[in-house]
């Protein structure tokens, strides 16, 4: 009859993970499309990957370091530097958008930048 506070938490938590994981989703699409790639790509598990590197043109076997403990974080920033400079920002944007993605990702998508190609 009555929820418990730990059952309206974990619904909390639920609402609020999937409203992050549909933000996230449609900025990414949105990014994609602005990089000249399908926006449905951001959805297929691993592909999303591959074509992420063609974005930031690097090679392949970047994406073999995602794999590795401890090595799979400094690509993963890296990654997100050369992402970021795609799109015309500073290199010291990676801690912003690592930190607050939910709110970045969604102003780089739905602003003027553009793809730098």
């Amino acid at each position: 009859m009555y929820e418990t506070y730990a059952e309206g938490m974990s619904s909390f938590h639920f609402t609020l993970g999937l409203i992050l994981t549909i933000v996230m989703l449609i900025s990414n699409w949105k990014l994609y499309t602005k990089a000249g790639k399908p926006g449905w790509a951001c959805i297929v598990p691993f592909y999303n990957i591959i074509v992420y590197l063609q974005i930031i043109e690097k090679p392949l076997w970047w994406f073999f370091m995602g794999f590795i403990p401890g090595v799979n974080i400094v690509f993963g920033f890296m990654a997100l530097y050369h992402f970021l400079k795609k799109f015309g920002k500073p290199g010291s944007h990676v801690i912003l958008a690592f930190i607050f993605a939910p709110i970045y990702f969604p102003i780089l998508a739905f602003s003027n930048t553009e793809y730098q190609a």
